[in-house]
């Protein structure tokens, strides 16, 4: 999703090949031969290169790219307080997201651990609640709107599609709808959860 949405963002031209999940593929020998983890996304460049992991692809895309100095800037503490969040969200944001998601989209009702899936929903609230206050008195989470914003927008739209009970962060929504204003984040983000 967040790699779609970059390339839309910089009107790169690309060829989107699904796999992973119902797609299947990952599993196949040229696709493990690309990306051993067998997981998506992969990137493959039109000269060659080939690069895995969802940040380490937008990053790459940033740098090479016209226009990628937008969404990513060259000053250091900017650029580190970009990073600090896109980090903090794979390693804070992401599990508690990632249990919600599968427990109430992907696992079968009769299989579901609801009390996990609280916990979960709970320890995500906390985050959030981090997030709503890193948002007093600006637009975006890191700055002008860039890669950070890239990196949460996916579990943000997660957290107000979930049918999950949420508190009432107003900067968070507000971001969100700026997020959806946005025509890239509603054609590759903002999609049903499946």
């Amino acid at each position: 999703m967040k790699v779609l949405w970059l390339l839309d963002e910089l009107a790169l031209p690309f060829d989107r090949v699904d796999a992973g999940g119902a797609f299947g593929h990952t599993r196949d020998a040229d696709y493990l031969a690309m990306n051993p983890n067998a997981t998506v996304p992969t990137l493959v460049m039109p000269h060659g290169y080939t690069l895995w992991e969802s940040h380490a692809i937008l990053r790459y895309l940033c740098r090479t790219q016209p226009g990628g100095n937008l969404f990513y800037p060259e000053a250091p503490e900017a650029r580190a307080d970009a990073e600090r969040w896109m980090d903090w969200t794979l390693a804070a944001l992401n599990d508690p997201m990632r249990v919600v998601f599968w427990t109430l989209v992907r696992t079968p009702e009769a299989e579901r651990d609801m009390a996990a899936c609280e916990a979960a929903r709970a320890a995500a609230e906390r985050l959030w609640r981090i997030a709503e206050a890193q948002l007093q008195g600006r637009d975006h989470i890191a700055g002008p709107f860039g890669l950070a914003d890239m990196a949460m927008g996916g579990f943000l739209h997660r957290w107000y599609a979930l049918p999950i009970r949420r508190p009432e962060l107003p900067r968070l929504r507000a971001w969100y709808e700026r997020l959806l204003a946005r025509p890239p984040y509603a054609k590759h983000v903002a999609v049903p959860l499946s």
